[in-house]
């Protein structure tokens, strides 16, 4: 069998052994552990087989780039009418970040489509020579499906939709089409099968880009649990008040959440992703170490905030062609020979853009400083742009209409206050516009990262030939001014740009004339400052920091077990310790059968009762559950809730033989016709004077909220409030009660949807604890423990149980069962999928009783 991995078939396509390999691997391959359940999926046809280890060669770390298009330009061949000739786009970020990572540490695959169409017939010879050539795995669409996916899916639905676009009528963005989104599943599977010919699951990183692929992970993932997978976002991610908007919200979510590390360039679009994954799919994130992470069934996700940065080289190279020199000199005799001031805006032609607000500011500008007029001129290089649409030709005829009028307006013989380029540069001509133009404006009204103001700022800078054709001494200090909007991904980092609003007219008129007007000194501050950022920020710095993060959140992907469960795009991976797996039925009724004196703690809400069940109290079912396990005379069996006592009193009255811990084990009864005992001395309650009005305070301005007062607990519960707000206000709550209790017997906890207040030492640890030593007073020393809970207090109990096999409170060959509800980190060794199954499994033990007792 021939394998599928890269190193082979670059051996097919060269005729020759493999070439990298040259450094020792820093990343520890990913071994397949004796008794872990392989992660490759059932499908031979579709599995990979792991390599053999003794066999592995020293090589290089190697990472899988896969994006929409390849960074190849393709031509066809003047001479004939077959054959192509290729070669790299420079100006394609994937190559530049490439240069950033260096050829020395890590090796570099790609995977994307080609701009141009290539014909069937052709597609072998010109993936075999993409592949020797560049290392690229060129990815070939049928047209129509590319149009679907490509111009229908993501240009004419995801794209408006994620700069803030609803499709509130047929003629405003694209209403959602099934049909589109299934073309776009389809690519998505098409580059899936692609990475499947050049993967080596155990070893390679594979970094996917942008929204074109944004369920891409999905697939990746079923076949490959423990794929290192990173995604970055290079478009803005909307709120959840837009996104939610998407009929295939949900879906696309989790297929990102498959990915390890999901990459942003802002703070606002990873908290708008953050708040969707908590509002739609009721996850919670954290921050630990300055890393957040969001708990996905037992894996971490890891998100990245950092801005993508420019390739320094090149835009120096470009700065330093004699034709870029050129230009400039044609310029600056163009504009500074004649006294005039250039104001720049590179854009493309799209909606977001914000081009004809710009125009409108340069038009209020002057009007209102009729001084400008005949001095100032502003160029708009509008580049083509990339999609299709109505909505592209009506902003090309609004912005050729302005232009003209203001023109028309304001023009002068051999002046023209707005001189539109709509015609392709080259990228040497634009860089030539930036190092002339005094100001640049970037007045988007919604955009990804947008890297113009970057390189305007590194032209500016320039060199010392283009200082002599600027008139410029070596010694003078650089400068540039940036007029942004607030609105673009790369807003944050330019702290020395003037912000601006794009909507308001007025204020980026004014921010114009400020930047015209601002005093020489000032503007070689700002300058500076850019300088330093975009220089230290480069696009290697981007890539590196994203890479080493990613190999930072895969490390633990050895020792984990993997399960793949869900179907289609509800497929996800539950990743957990080798040890931790599902509570056989077979197995512990074996245990209960042998056994003579047994131990059973059992949690309540969420664990016999799901958390979602309006009525709370136990059914008849689980009554004569508990009382067939009870009859038994070796069974002591225990409920331990959070709950007070009165509600357990009257829930479970017709359970004579059980024993209740109520308020986490605060009180503590062994049978119904028992005393309460508590397990800590008697709390004093004092401090509820001054914990109820902080809680009331909170609960008056979250809706939602509500307090319940038990006798020695307060509990403020938000499960009913908005997700978001009742999560901060939680946080808020707990630092206030930390504060104003810190002199007080108690303890502050947080739990799920839940602030708690209870007294010092109360745990359930603590009721585990009491049973065991209660049981070995009587010499009925146990030899079965089972304890079942789902939440965190329930993990006190899990450590008592776990830790006392060891001493003498258990049977030297006691069996012990710390069992959790649903797949999640846990201490416990078991899990069972939902209180369903729990009260199957209590049910068959009380029928084993019942059996044993007939006997």
């Amino acid at each position: 069998m021939v394998s599928r991995s890269y190193s082979n078939l670059l051996d097919l396509a060269s005729g020759e052994s493999p070439s990298f390999g040259r450094m020792s691997r820093r990343i520890p391959r990913i071994m397949t552990v004796a008794g872990i359940i392989s992660d490759l999926d059932d499908d031979a046809s579709e599995s990979l087989c792991s390599s053999d280890p003794s066999s592995s060669t020293v090589q290089k770390d190697r990472i899988i780039i896969v994006a929409n298009q390849l960074p190849i330009r393709a031509q066809r061949k003047p001479d004939s009418s077959k054959g192509w000739i290729f070669s790299w786009d420079e100006n394609s970020l994937l190559l530049q970040l490439k240069d950033g990572l260096g050829d020395d540490e890590i090796e570099v695959i790609y995977v994307g489509c080609l701009k141009e169409e290539i014909h069937p017939n052709e597609q072998d010879e010109v993936s075999q020579i993409l592949l020797e050539t560049f290392k690229c795995v060129p990815t070939f669409l049928p047209p129509d499906l590319f149009s679907r996916y490509y111009h229908g899916f993501c240009k004419q639905q995801l794209w408006p939709l994620f700069h803030y676009m609803l499709p509130l009528s047929p003629d405003l963005g694209g209403r959602f089409n099934r049909s589109l989104w299934q073309a776009y599943v389809s690519v998505n599977k098409i580059f899936a099968d692609r990475i499947m010919e050049v993967i080596n699951p155990e070893d390679d990183f594979v970094w996917i880009h942008d929204y074109h692929l944004m369920v891409l992970p999905t697939f990746l993932r079923k076949r490959f649990n423990r794929v290192k997978l990173g995604f970055f976002l290079h478009s803005p991610f909307p709120s959840s008040e837009i996104y939610k908007t998407l009929p295939i919200r949900e879906e696309l979510l989790r297929a990102m959440l498959n990915s390890d590390l999901i990459g942003f360039h802002t703070f606002d679009y990873a908290r708008h992703f953050l708040s969707c994954c908590s509002r739609m799919l009721g996850l919670t994130y954290e921050s630990k170490r300055g890393y957040i992470g969001l708990e996905y069934y037992g894996r971490t996700v890891s998100i990245k905030i950092l801005p993508v940065g420019i390739h320094m080289g090149q835009l120096q190279s470009v700065l330093s062609l004699p034709e870029t020199e050129a230009k400039v000199a044609e310029l600056h005799e163009q504009y500074c020979g004649q006294g005039r001031i250039m104001l720049l805006g590179v854009d493309d032609m799209d909606i977001f853009k914000g081009i004809s607000l710009k125009l409108l500011a340069m038009e209020q500008l002057l009007v209102q400083h009729p001084e400008f007029q005949g001095k100032v001129v502003l160029v708009q290089i509008a580049n083509p742009a990339r999609g299709k649409g109505k909505d592209v030709k009506e902003v090309q005829n609004e912005t050729h209409s302005t232009v003209k009028r203001i023109n028309k307006n304001f023009g002068k013989p051999g002046y023209d206050p707005v001189i539109l380029i709509d015609e392709p540069l080259k990228f040497y001509e634009r860089i030539a516009y930036y190092v002339v133009a005094e100001c640049c404006l970037v007045t988007a009204v919604r955009d990804g990262m947008n890297l113009i103001p970057y390189e305007y700022i590194i032209s500016r800078q320039g060199n010392e030939r283009l200082d002599k054709v600027m008139g410029l001494k070596p010694s003078t200090p650089k400068k540039s001014m940036l007029v942004v909007s607030e609105f673009i991904g790369c807003s944050p980092s330019l702290s020395g740009a003037i912000r601006v609003n794009p909507w308001n007219i007025d204020a980026v008129a004014d921010a114009m004339d400020c930047a015209l007007e601002m005093l020489e000194p000032e503007k070689q501050l700002r300058h500076e400052k850019h300088y330093r950022y975009v220089n230290t920020h480069d696009v290697g710095y981007w890539a590196r920091s994203f890479l080493q993060d990613l190999e930072r959140t895969c490390q633990d992907h050895a020792r984990r077990r993997c399960w793949g469960i869900g179907f289609g795009l509800s497929f996800r991976v539950v990743a957990l310790d080798p040890n931790f797996r599902k509570l056989s039925m077979e197995h512990i009724v074996s245990a209960y059968k042998r056994t003579t004196a047994r131990a059973i703690l059992l949690d309540y809400d969420g664990t016999l009762m799901p958390q979602a069940s309006i009525d709370k109290s136990p059914s008849s079912k689980t009554i004569d559950i508990i009382n067939t396990l009870t009859r038994d005379k070796n069974n002591m069996v225990l409920i331990v809730s959070a709950r007070s006592r009165s509600k357990l009193s009257e829930w479970f009255s017709p359970c004579e033989k059980l024993g209740i811990a109520a308020e986490h084990g605060y009180f503590l009864r062994s049978r119904r016709d028992a005393e309460w005992e508590t397990c800590v001395p008697v709390a004093d309650c004092s401090w509820k004077q001054i914990a109820e009005p902080v809680m009331k305070l909170y609960t008056e301005t979250t809706d939602g909220s509500t307090i319940e007062d038990k006798e020695t607990a307060l509990v403020w519960c938000y499960e009913d409030a908005d997700p978001d707000f009742g999560s901060c206000q939680a946080k808020e709550l707990l630092d206030h009660l930390e504060s104003v209790l810190a002199n007080e017997p108690v303890s502050v906890k947080s739990g799920q949807n839940l602030v708690e207040v209870k007294p010092q030492g109360v745990s359930k640890g603590l009721v585990a604890k009491r049973l065991l030593s209660d049981m070995q007073e009587r010499k009925m020393l146990p030899d079965l423990v089972l304890c079942i809970g789902d939440d965190r207090s329930d993990e006190d109990m899990f450590e008592v149980i776990t830790t006392s096999m060891t001493g003498p409170s258990i049977a030297p060959r006691a069996e012990v069962f710390a069992c959790t509800v649903g797949r999640k980190p846990s201490k416990a060794k078991y899990y069972l999928d939902d209180t369903a199954e729990i009260v199957r499994l209590m049910q068959g033990l009380a029928s084993v009783s019942e059996q044993m007792v007939a006997v």
